[in-house]
Order: C-alpha cells, then sequence, then structure tokens
C-alpha cells in the first residue's frame, strides 16, 4: 500500500525551552520547503550545519538539517527535519516558515500515521511509538522496544500463517470429498490446532503482562480508622504523602500516589477509615473509599495484626466478590510476630508485616505482584493493549469452538472458526482495520510524531 500526501510540518519535541528543537516536515514533494528554508539541494542522511532562512532571506536560526528522501524514512515520504535551538518562538518561525512554503501543520500522530499507512510500520508497531514515548518505567519502555522491533507483530503474523494453513487443508478435504483423502487427518489437524492454541495462550499472557506495565494496577487501601493504611501508603510510596496521626479519623478524602514496584506502576488510594461516623465530613470519606474500591484492582485490607481474626468482617462483607484482596496484618512491631505471608491457592492472601518500620513490605510487594500476574520476569512481555488482549481472547475462543468441532468432523464449522480467529489476530496488526480505529489511536499521540 502507498500513501501520496500533501507536505505536513510540526514541532516535533516537547513544549517548552531545551538546548535543542525539531522541526519535521514530511511529504511527497519539498522541494519548495528545502530552497526557501535551506537555499540549497541537500544531500541524503547527511546532517548540515546551516542557516534556516526566512522570506527575505534573513537567517531564522542556525542549526543542522538532515534530508530523508523517500522511502528511506520515517514516514515513507520524503522528510526534512531542521535541528536548531530549543527556544519556542524561534522554533515557531521556523515552523512558521514552513508553512509560508506550502506545508500544513501536522495533525497529532500523523507523521506516524503515514508510516502505517505506506507500509513502514504495522498498526501494532505505530502504537508501541506512543506507548514508548509515553512509558513510566525501565521495563515499560524495554517492552514498548520490543513491540517497536516488531517482536509482538512476528508472533501474531506467525500465528496467522498456521491458521492459514489449516484453513487451507480444512478446506480441502470439504472441496474434495470424492478423493477419499483425508487430508486434515494426514497432516496431524488436531495436534496442529492444540499447538496453535498453546501458542495462543502463551501470546494472550505475555499481552496481558504488557498491558500491565502499560496501564498499571488499581489499588486500593481500606481499613478501619488508625489500623496503619496511611502509614502503609507512605511506606509504599517511600515518602511521607500522607499525614499520620495517633488520632482515628485523620484521613477525611482519598489520597492517590503512583508508585513503581519493580517496574510494574501502581495506582495507589490510601482512604478514610470505615466505620459509623455522625461527622459529615467524616461522613463523605467513607463514602468516597466506598467508590475507590467500587474502581479498584486490588484492595489491600489493612487491620491492626492484635485485633481479632475477623476485625474486618464487615469490610469483607462490602467487597465485591471478585475483587482480589490481600489482608495485610499491620503493626507487628507492637506484637513480636515475625514477618510472613499465609493463605494457600484459592484462599484470601495475609501478609503480615509493620508499615512503620517497613519490615515485611518485600512480602507485600510479592503478594500484589503475584496476584497481577506479575510475580514472574517481565523481560518477554509487550507494551500491549487492552485491544490487542480481546483480539487475543476472541482468536483463543473462536479456536477453541474449532477443537470442538473438529472433535465432531463439522468440518464446515471448523472452517469457519478459524477464519475468525484469523481475521481477529490479523486486526491487531491492521490488515483489518476501520478507519474510525485509525483515527482513534492515532489521535492519542503527540503532534510531531
Amino acid at each position: 500500500m502507498s500513501y501520496v500526501s500533501d507536505a505536513i510540518a510540526a514541532i516535533a519535541t516537547a513544549p517548552g525551552r531545551g538546548g535543542i528543537g525539531v522541526v519535521r516536515v514530511s511529504g511527497r514533494d519539498l522541494s519548495r520547503v528545502v530552497r526557501g528554508v535551506i537555499g540549497r539541494e541537500l544531500a541524503p542522511r547527511v546532517a548540515v550545519a546551516t542557516r534556516f532562512l526566512g522570506a527575505d532571506g534573513e537567517a531564522l536560526d542556525h542549526g543542522l538539517a538532515i534530508w530523508f528522501p523517500a522511502p528511506a524514512s520515517y514516514t515513507g515520504e520524503n522528510v526534512l527535519e531542521l535541528h536548531g535551538h530549543g527556544g519556542p518562538a524561534v522554533l515557531g518561525l521556523v515552523l512558521a516558515r514552513c508553512l509560508e512554503l506550502g506545508a500544513r501543520i501536522a495533525q497529532p500522530g500523523e507523521f506516524t500515521q503515514r508510516a502505517f499507512l505506506n507500509d513502514k510500520l504495522d498498526l501494532a508497531q505505530a502504537e508501541s511509538v506512543a506507548d514508548l514515548i509515553d512509558a513510566g518505567s525501565a521495563a515499560a519502555a524495554r517492552a514498548a522496544g520490543r513491540s517497536l522491533s516488531g517482536e509482538f507483530s512476528r508472533l501474531t503474523h506467525a500465528l496467522v500463517a498456521a491458521l492459514i494453513e489449516l484453513r487451507a487443508l480444512t478446506e480441502a478435504t470439504l472441496d474434495f470429498p470424492e478423493e477419499d483423502i483425508d487430508f486434515l487427518r494426514a497432516a496431524n489437524a488436531r495436534e496442529r490446532l492444540a499447538a496453535l492454541q498453546a501458542q495462543v495462550a502463551s501470546l494472550l499472557a505475555r499481552s496481558r503482562q504488557g498491558v500491565l506495565l502499560r496501564d498499571g494496577l488499581a489499588v486500593v487501601i481500606v481499613g478501619a480508622p488508625n489500623v496503619g493504611k496511611s502509614s502503609l501508603l507512605n511506606r509504599l510510596a517511600g515518602d511521607d504523602i500522607a499525614i499520620v496521626t495517633d488520632v482515628p479519623g485523620t484521613t477525611r478524602d482519598a489520597i492517590r500516589s503512583d508508585i513503581d514496584v519493580r517496574g510494574v506502576p501502581l495506582h495507589v488510594v490510601d482512604t478514610a477509615g470505615v466505620r459509623e461516623s455522625t461527622d459529615q465530613v467524616e461522613t463523605i470519606g467513607i463514602a468516597r473509599t466506598w467508590e475507590a474500591v467500587a474502581r479498584a484492582d486490588l484492595a489491600l485490607i489493612v487491620t491492626d495484626a492484635r485485633d481479632a481474626v475477623d476485625a474486618h468482617a464487615a469490610i469483607l462483607a462490602g467487597l465485591d466478590p471478585a475483587l482480589p484482596r490481600i489482608l495485610v496484618r499491620n503493626k507487628i512491631d507492637l506484637t513480636g510476630a515475625a514477618p510472613h505471608r499465609e493463605g494457600r491457592e484459592g484462599e484470601p492472601r495475609e501478609v503480615w508485616m509493620s508499615a512503620r518500620t517497613g519490615t515485611g513490605i518485600e512480602l507485600l510487594q510479592d503478594a500484589m505482584l503475584d496476584i497481577a500476574d506479575a510475580g514472574e520476569d517481565l523481560q518477554g512481555a509487550f507494551l500491549a493493549r487492552e485491544r490487542h488482549v480481546h483480539a487475543i481472547l476472541a482468536a483463543q475462543q473462536h479456536l477453541d469452538r474449532a477443537a470442538a468441532h473438529l472433535a465432531t468432523a463439522t468440518l464446515e464449522l471448523v472452517a469457519e472458526e478459524l477464519r475468525a480467529a484469523q481475521d481477529a489476530l490479523s486486526s491487531i496488526t491492521g490488515a483489518f482495520t476501520s478507519d474510525d480505529l485509525l483515527g482513534e489511536i492515532f489521535g492519542r499521540f503527540c503532534i510531531g510524531k
């Protein structure tokens, strides 16, 4: 696919002042822009020290100009990059000059959209460009880099190719029944379909880890007053974010902090203590506690280790049964108990620790990452999006149905489910993508990228 377009221009560096700023121009024909700003032709891919010229020939700035002729450029079109000083005023002058010479202001993400439309990147790689820019941790940046390099796309393409081959065998068996040749049995179709199901399950697990790295985990700290919720937030954040006193009910509103735990972003909310109250302000705070719980991915239920085991029963009763939770038995420094974890598979997890001293905080972090399925090494994760996970889930469901139909030799339905699985996976890389989806994806990019 080739995409022919008009010239677009934008400041490609972040807003504000800096030592260097870049104005980027892309389009089919940039000869007028090059002559007007540089005054001469440029050799391909060579950084040339030059003046950037205004309409009257005056120097707007001095810097480097780099010419990337099509198709060997980021967008697949001719691209001119002007590297000058990073002041907003001077960059604005250079950009305005490019607009005078026939370019127009680029829309958000339009450079990367053109790279996609000109087959320089597939859609998954294009999305990873924005994810790499927005990555909030080193682990997220590495995961985005893997997607940008094409590792995610290569695995997806390999699955699609295997699906196409299996579809061909199914169609051959349907089309030539008189030949008395069962192409599916001859090609071990059951084993191949089972292998595909396993590969899709692996891709789904890695993608879910990538969504976690990208979007993070919403964690709410909930409990009765004066059990150490604010101390726990401060310990997790490594800073005195919340006020801590011995007075029950000190926290009256939700306090939020973004925390990085071993590369996984956690969006932690400390809430007002849950209890019966006639104080109007405290009552509002408690209502906001339950609002935060409703939006959470994980609840940390904090109790005093000296209290009875069922002291948190009322809070547990108010939680959605499907909401993962960890019971934090806090203040073990006052009991002499050792830090430890409890809870077998399928049971609520308990962590005995001290938020005041930090004893046992690593056990809590381990438990949180285990619940998020991030306890394993994240080095193989892709910085995937919910869109990708939904597509892989759909493919997985179609493959499961295909396997069920294959067991009953209902080959027409096997072929249909394999086709649907192929379409679902192909949507990840953009083989089947609506214009509305493209607009939604690229509209979230920054201008200049």
